[in-house]
C-alpha cells in the first residue's frame, strides 16, 4: 500500500478513486487540486488538511500515468473515519474539475473494506492451517475423536417424565419442542446441536409426553416409514401437535446428516396441512391436462437423473435412477400409466413400455424410434 498507507494504523476505509486529465500532470498537481478544491466543501469536521493533520486520514497516494498529452491514474486515500463520513469523503473527490492547468474528471470507483479484507485473509489462512492439521490426523486419531464426541452426545443425553424417555437437556425449558421416535433419534439431533427432543420409544405414546405437548409448540419429527405415521396419529389422539416433518423417504432420523435434519425442520408444515396433503389423489385429470401435469413434471425432474413412475391419476407409484430404468419396467405393475424421466426415449424402452401396457413415455427428448406403436404416446418438453 506504500509508507503514507502504512502510517495511518487504524485505516477502516481505502478511497479509491480514478483521475482522468486533458494535459500532463505530476502527482503533488493531483494532491493539490484534492486539497485545494474540496476546501470549504464540506463541515469543518470533514476538512482534508484537518483530518490529516489528527490522523483520520491518511496520506494520500497518487499513480499518474502520462500518454499521448493526456493523463491518467489512481488516487488512493486512506480512511479511519466512519462510513457515511468515508462515503461523503468520497464523493467530494468528484467536485474537482482541474488539476494543475488542465480540465479533469475524477471519479470514485470503489469504498474498500479494509477489515473485511483482512478478515477473509484470516479465514483462508484459518482454513489452510486447518487442512494442515487434518492432513496430520491418523485414522486411529480421528477413531479417537469420533469416541470422544460421542461419549459427550451421551453425556449430555437426559431423562424425562416417570418413563425415563431420552430427551435434550433444553426439554424442560425450552418452549418449543421436538418430539421423535427413539433413543438414536435424540442422540443424532444433538449432534447438530438441536437439545429440545424427546423420545416416545414406540408407537404407543407415554403420558408425560402427551401431557407435555398440551403445554409446549410440537413438531413432530418422524421417519420416513409407515411406522412414523402411526406415532403422529396415536399422538393426535393423545397430546397436541403443532407441526410435522418427516425424514426424506426410506430414511430414518438417527440417520441424517446435518443439512437434510435442518431442511426437514425448515420444510415442516401445520399438522391440518399434512394430513391434507396425505389424502389421496381420487379424481382422474382429463388426457389434456395429463399432458401439461407431466411435462411439469419432467421439467421438475430436470438435472437430477431420476425417473418416475406414475399411475393413471399421476400419483407416484415408483422412483429409481434413470439407469437403473429398463430393469425396473421389467417388473412394473398393470397400474403403471406413464414414465417421466430425465434422459432420452429409446427403442428399448420403447418396446419394454409397450410389452407393460404402459401409455406414455415423457422425456427430454427421443431418439429415432422405428417401431413406434399406436398405443404408446411419446411426449417431449416442446
Amino acid at each position: 500500500m506504500g509508507k503514507g498507507i502504512e502510517e495511518l494504523t487504524t485505516t477502516k476505509y481505502l478511497i479509491h478513486a480514478q483521475i482522468n486529465a486533458n494535459g500532463i500532470v505530476e502527482k503533488p498537481d493531483v494532491v493539490g487540486a484534492v486539497f485545494g478544491q474540496t476546501e470549504g466543501l464540506l463541515s469543518n469536521d470533514l476538512d482534508l488538511r484537518e483530518l490529516q493533520k489528527t490522523g483520520r486520514i491518511g496520506r494520500i497516494k497518487v499513480i499518474i500515468h502520462s500518454n499521448g498529452g493526456r493523463a491518467k491514474g489512481e488516487i488512493v486515500i486512506p480512511s479511519s473515519l466512519d462510513r457515511i463520513e468515508t462515503a461523503i469523503l468520497a464523493a467530494s473527490l468528484e467536485t474537482i474539475n482541474r488539476v494543475g492547468p488542465c480540465e479533469a474528471h475524477i471519479k470514485t470507483i470503489k469504498v474498500e473494506d479494509v477489515r473485511a479484507v483482512k478478515r477473509e485473509q484470516v479465514v483462508n489462512r484459518a482454513k489452510e492451517i486447518y487442512k494442515g492439521m487434518m492432513e496430520k490426523v491418523t485414522p486411529e486419531s480421528m477413531k479417537m475423536i469420533e469416541e470422544v464426541k460421542e461419549a459427550m452426545r451421551i453425556h449430555e443425553i437426559s431423562e424425562y417424565g416417570d418413563e425415563k424417555l431420552p430427551a435434550g437437556p433444553s426439554i424442560h425449558t425450552s418452549d418449543a419442542i421436538i418430539v421423535v421416535e427413539g433413543r438414536s433419534d435424540v442422540l443424532n439431533l444433538l449432534k447438530y446441536g438441536i437439545k429440545n427432543t424427546v423420545a416416545v420409544e414406540g408407537v404407543n405414546v407415554p403420558n408425560s409426553v402427551a401431557n407435555l405437548t398440551k403445554n409446549k409448540t410440537v413438531t413432530v419429527f418422524v421417519d420416513g416409514d409407515r411406522g412414523g405415521e402411526l406415532i403422529l396419529k396415536e399422538l393426535m389422539q393423545v397430546g397436541e401437535v403443532d407441526y410435522v416433518t418427516r425424514a426424506p423417504k426410506g430414511k430414518e432420523v438417527e440417520e441424517l446428516e446435518k443439512e437434510e435434519v435442518m431442511i426437514a425442520l425448515r420444510d415442516k408444515v401445520p399438522v391440518e396441512q399434512y394430513f391434507a396433503n396425505s389424502k389421496p389423489k381420487v379424481q382422474t385429470p382429463k388426457v389434456e391436462d395429463k399432458v401439461t401435469l407431466m411435462r411439469n413434471v419432467l421439467r421438475d425432474l430436470e438435472g437430477t437423473g431420476s425417473a418416475e413412475i406414475l399411475d393413471d391419476a399421476l400419483n407416484i407409484l415408483n422412483e429409481v435412477k434413470v439407469e437403473k430404468l429398463y430393469d425396473e419396467l421389467k417388473t412394473a405393475n398393470k397400474d403403471a400409466y406413464a414414465v417421466i424421466f430425465d434422459g432420452v426415449v429409446s427403442q428399448r424402452l420403447v418396446d419394454i413400455s409397450v410389452s407393460k401396457g404402459i401409455k406414455n413415455l415423457v422425456a427430454f427428448k427421443a431418439s429415432e424410434i422405428v417401431k413406434r406403436p399406436d398405443k404408446l404416446r411419446i411426449i417431449t418438453v416442446n
